[in-house]
């Protein structure tokens, strides 16, 4: 809890940033990755990091193939040089980039797009709306630093970013657009992953159209999809086990056909051989690219998912089981193929031996759907997290799990995704052409998280130039060969994403861009504290029972809604809290460290503003535990005001003093004590919650744009998706609406 003075009448201090605003931002680190855990917790959490973190990359085995050769095999060596790119893809950019490089790139244990731009916020002001001022050393420190080559080349970094507008607005435009990739790969990995294992069926059951394996898959999309309100976490761990069998299953079959068919097909570990593919197919290697990108689907979701584990588990289980798992599963159906070339439409079911069938089936199926499910899990997280970028409407986010805080459910965006699923399962009905699509999803989002790497290594890790010279053109390259591969597909299905992701958007730029337009008009229109008094006593303003809530994006000053609220209703709550929700760019903030308050006015207005502060993986509270943590924190804050005033009243030295010095403390404390009691009896009267139901509209004279915007499309996401009452746990039967119109 946080107490400053802020002047002898005890009156809030207002400039347009007061104290307030700085120590809003000013929490201590909270790391909770486990990077100091012992080995037996690390083996553990690598062991459950196998069900959460793998089961998209796991399953890609069912559908890389077919997708790599969709008009067949032309030459038997093909096989080996497309086996090489495999093998070789998975070491680069799985192995090499994510395990060993990104992951250390995590915010507090957190890992995803989203992590990686609010860690670079910190160390920049690099957001729409300022969030760091002065107080902020604690959090982005380069004056503790000696100064050198790299110390000199980050501050530069940092000024270019700050002073840029257009460098503000790329980073955030790929932050977004790595969010919306992110929500097209939630659509489309439980489509092509469900799609594919089901295709399996046919091999038992022949007269099975690919129509009626499609309609099967729908049924079962609509099932996954209808128990995402349950969370992930009332099944927990039983994933880990579940994919842990299916690796054993794909090891076991890939070993035995390794054996079975063509041992030889191991000399793909020599890179020669993608070599050759290419200067024996030209550009049709180059396009098969789109189908062997496809092996490493799933990969962002060890980043994504690191605040569950820690990087020492990811880095164990990716090394020790997924890798040569996998990897025996494509060596094995290399070697199938290689005597079996006519069967690579449907290898993974073709290659199973006929024993292992039905029991490799059944898992098959269940791997499909933990993969999916982890995808959508991270979606829905994503996505919460962008709610506190201010570019998306506030919705109800439903944590799911008490235990792990980036497991969450958010109910409309689980009904756009999943009819989205349904139709493009309908509309593309196959595997490879799901795949065209997919692929851009998954390579879009690397080259995004590499050129945010590249600005994290230059401003906060300070690297050496030639190391990150080395890291964006090695990684930056593979990725540009792999994704202007799939965007020779563009027209046979490639488009979808694009059009998802340009949609998504438009949205969620449009809710930013109005959302700031709005915050600035609060922000330039503020009343001042010194003139509470006089607002007060303009209308002969009553003081009725109960305690007053009135929430706003602003932490200073007095919000234009409070005069529209005196003037329609000239009546004030006895205890009134101008409440604000704050969301920092940090994972989580420790509970004891929630609240900031500040006295505003005079001490016998009774009038408060609060600061709640949340990470972007925090949940807030129910009402009745906020309420109560609140009016704890306040009557907290006014005992420690008393106890701060006689402090610094102190005279010391002189018994006569000391005398006046005790009557005064026992004075305050006693005077404190009495209004703790006031408050506690103006809670039991009554909480009322009181927003502001803004009407924003394009000023006059706005452009055409501006106004279909601001106008239309804004109004349009706010009616239809925002419920910030909702969002914040506040009751309708204790809510007042105040309408206020802006205009941006």
């Amino acid at each position: 809890m946080s107490v400053q003075a802020e002047g002898a009448a005890g009156a809030e201090r207002i400039a347009p940033r007061d104290s307030l605003y700085g120590d809003a931002e000013k929490v201590s680190d909270d790391k909770h990755h486990g990077f100091g855990a012992g080995w037996w917790q690390t083996l553990q959490l690598a062991f459950q990091s196998i069900g959460v973190v793998y089961g998209d990359v796991g399953t890609s085995p069912l559908y890389v193939y077919s997708s790599t050769f969709p008009g067949g095999i032309r030459h038997p060596d093909d096989l080996l040089g497309v086996l090489s790119l495999i093998l070789y893809t998975l070491v680069l950019l799985p192995m090499l980039k994510y395990v060993f490089i990104v992951l250390y790139a995590n915010d507090n244990g957190d890992g995803g797009t989203f992590a990686l731009y609010s860690l670079i916020s910190r160390y920049a002001k690099i957001r729409m709306i300022p969030n760091q001022q002065a107080e902020d050393a604690s959090v982005s420190n380069y004056s503790m630093e000696e100064p050198n080559s790299q110390m000199r080349r980050a501050q530069w970094v940092k000024h270019r970013l700050e002073s840029s507008k257009a460098a503000k607005i790329a980073l955030f435009t790929i932050t977004i657009l790595g969010t919306s990739m992110v929500m097209g790969d939630g659509t489309l990995t439980p489509a092509i992953s469900v799609l594919s294992a089901v295709s399996g069926i046919r091999e038992k059951a022949p007269n099975l159209t690919q129509s009626e394996v499609v309609w099967i898959s729908v049924a079962i999309l609509f099932l996954l999809f209808s128990v995402q309100r349950f969370g992930t976490d009332k099944v927990g761990y039983s994933f880990a086990p579940i994919i842990s069998v299916w690796f054993i299953f794909i090891a076991g079959i890939g070993a035995y056909n390794l054996a079975a068919h063509d041992v030889t097909v191991l000399r793909a570990f020599n890179p020669k051989y993608i070599i050759d593919y290419f200067g024996r197919n030209g550009k049709e290697a180059w396009v098969s690219l789109g189908g062997v990108v496809l092996c490493i689907t799933g990969t962002e979701a060890m980043f994504a998912d690191l605040g569950h584990f820690n990087i020492r588990a990811i880095q164990l289980s990716f090394t020790f089981i997924l890798f040569p798992s996998v990897a025996l599963c494509y060596m094995g159906q290399a070697s199938y193929l290689r005597k079996f070339p006519q069967d690579v439409g449907d290898t993974f079911y073709k290659s199973i031996p006929a024993a292992m069938f039905w029991p490799t089936f059944i898992v098959a199926i269940m791997a499909a759907i933990i993969a999916s499910q982890a995808m959508l899990s991270g979606a829905f997280a994503i996505l919460s997290k962008a709610l506190s970028l201010g570019c998306f409407p506030r919705v109800k986010v439903v944590h799911t799990s008490k235990k792990y805080s980036g497991q969450v459910y958010i109910p409309e965006v689980n009904f756009l995704i999943g009819a989205a699923s349904i139709i493009v399962t309908l509309a593309f009905q196959t595997t490879t052409n799901i795949g065209n699509a997919y692929g851009i999803c998954v390579v879009t989002v690397f080259s995004i998280t590499t050129h945010l790497m590249t600005v994290v290594m230059l401003l906060i890790w300070k690297k050496n130039i030639a190391f990150v010279v080395g890291f964006y053109v090695i990684f930056g390259l593979a990725e540009f060969l792999y994704l202007s591969s799939i965007l020779s597909k563009f027209v046979e299905g490639g488009y979808l994403p694009f059009c998802f992701s340009l949609v998504l958007m438009a949205l969620m730029a449009t809710w930013h861009y109005v959302y700031v337009k709005r915050y600035w008009y609060e922000l330039n229109r503020v009343v001042p504290a010194a003139e509470l008094t006089a607002l007060l006593a303009r209308r002969n303003v009553q003081r009725v029972p109960g305690v007053g809530l009135l929430y706003s994006e602003l932490v200073q000053g007095i919000p234009p809604v409070f005069p529209c609220l005196v003037d329609k209703i000239p009546s004030v709550h006895a205890v009134f809290v101008f409440m604000s929700i704050k969301n920092l760019p940090i994972p989580r903030v420790a509970p004891p460290e929630r609240f900031i308050f500040r006295r505003v006015g005079p001490a016998e207005h009774r009038m408060f503003r609060c600061v709640a502060r949340y990470g972007y993986t925090d949940q807030i509270e129910g009402t009745k535990e906020f309420s109560v943590f609140l009016i704890e924190g306040l009557k907290l804050f006014v005992h420690d005001e008393a106890a701060f005033s006689c402090q610094h009243t102190d005279n010391g030295g002189d018994n006569n003093n000391n005398d006046n010095d005790d009557a005064r403390r026992v004075e305050q404390a006693a005077v404190a004590e009495e209004e703790k009691r006031f408050i506690d009896t103006e809670v039991e009267r009554g909480v009322v919650y009181l927003m502001g139901e803004a009407e924003v509209a394009a000023a006059p004279g706005s452009s055409a744009l501006k106004r279909i915007v601001v106008n239309y499309v804004y109004t349009f996401l706010r009616k239809n998706l925002s419920e910030s009452h909702k969002a914040l746990s506040i009751p309708k039967d204790q809510l007042l609406k105040i309408g206020i119109t802006y205009e941006i």
